[in-house]
């Protein structure tokens, strides 16, 4: 079983009815589940993954003090804290007196404060610029158990829903990121014999074009460790997993090498451009990804977001 599983059946054996026989009054007014940092809100979780900050155990979301006071989060925390030490073989962690621990009893606002930035899910056009896609993806992740208010699945659902512009933005600085390192400078790098500086363009490529495609699957990119994983859930060919794993391997001294590689380039950017296309989400009809990146800052509605460098989303 991996962590979402052990989790959901440690509350429902033991979480549920502690809430149920104990804080009956406060229940219409609390949330539950399993989300936020590792892997195992992702369902990627192995025998690796635990190594650290492994457990049985959840969350137990809170709204704000006018509602539930300090004294009962206080009581509701003793009585996670006096939950099963183990389930299912998994030893439950300690909780620290200065936070770190993943699991147990939060305010619904400081968690999403500590993810998004935002008590309640309500971001600017910059704070949702500046936001990175796995801050974005472990605040939304995972799975909620119950959530009776509906305050924590209200700000959820807001958080999943990432603007069309700020889309627009990202995807346009991450196709010109795409043109600079994959089309232009990869080829010129090594005509400058400098393979070591070819090698980091072609990084920089698979990364903007990593970026690219989570964003035209209207998913969040996860952490740069689990990234290929999650890719390979909607890249159902494997065209795009196969052929970005193949730039970040090769002796970029064989010409060979390098030949098959800017033609991966290529193959990987004429594919794009092909759904960018199909979605009209630009009006350039060539090859160069550059072109294609002016065009689609260009669909923008809201002015002052399309005037903003192109890279601003970056």
């Amino acid at each position: 079983m991996n962590g979402l599983e052990i989790s959901r059946g440690f509350f429902e054996e033991y979480g549920k009815p502690m809430l149920e026989r104990d804080f009956a009054d406060i229940l219409p007014y609390l949330a539950a589940g399993f989300v936020g940092s590792g892997s195992e809100h992702l369902g990627y979780d192995d025998e690796i993954s635990q190594d650290h900050d492994f457990e049985p155990g959840f969350c137990i979301f809170l709204p704000s003090e006018d509602i539930i006071d300090r004294r009962t989060a206080f009581l509701l925390e003793r009585a996670y804290e006096k939950l099963p030490k183990e389930y299912m073989g998994v030893k439950r962690q300690r909780i620290s007196p200065v936070g770190g621990n993943r699991n147990g009893v939060l305010r619904t606002a400081e968690f999403y404060i500590s993810k998004a930035g935002t008590p309640d899910g309500v971001l600017s056009n910059e704070m949702w610029l500046n936001l990175p896609d796995y801050a974005l993806l472990e605040a939304t992740n995972g799975e909620v158990f119950f959530d009776n208010l509906g305050e924590f699945s209200r700000i959820r659902e807001v958080l999943q829903n990432q603007p069309e512009d700020i889309k627009l933005k990202k995807l346009a600085g991450n196709l010109l990121l795409m043109a600079q390192s994959g089309q232009y400078n990869f080829t010129r790098c090594l005509n400058h014999g400098e393979k070591q500086a070819a090698q980091i363009a072609l990084f920089e490529f698979v990364n903007a074009a990593m970026k690219t495609l989570f964003i035209l699957n209207d998913r969040y990119m996860p952490y740069y460790k689990w990234s290929f994983r999650a890719l390979r859930e909607f890249d159902t060919d494997g065209f795009y997993s196969d052929s970005l794993s193949l730039l970040l391997y090769g002796d970029n001294d064989d010409f060979d090498v390098a030949d098959l590689k800017y033609e991966t380039v290529e193959k990987i950017a004429g594919r794009i451009i092909d759904v960018l296309q199909e979605r009209n989400l630009t009006k350039a009809i060539c090859g160069d990804l550059e072109k294609h990146a002016y065009s689609v800052n260009d669909k923008i509605s809201d002015s002052g977001l399309r005037n903003l460098n192109i890279l601003a989303g970056i």
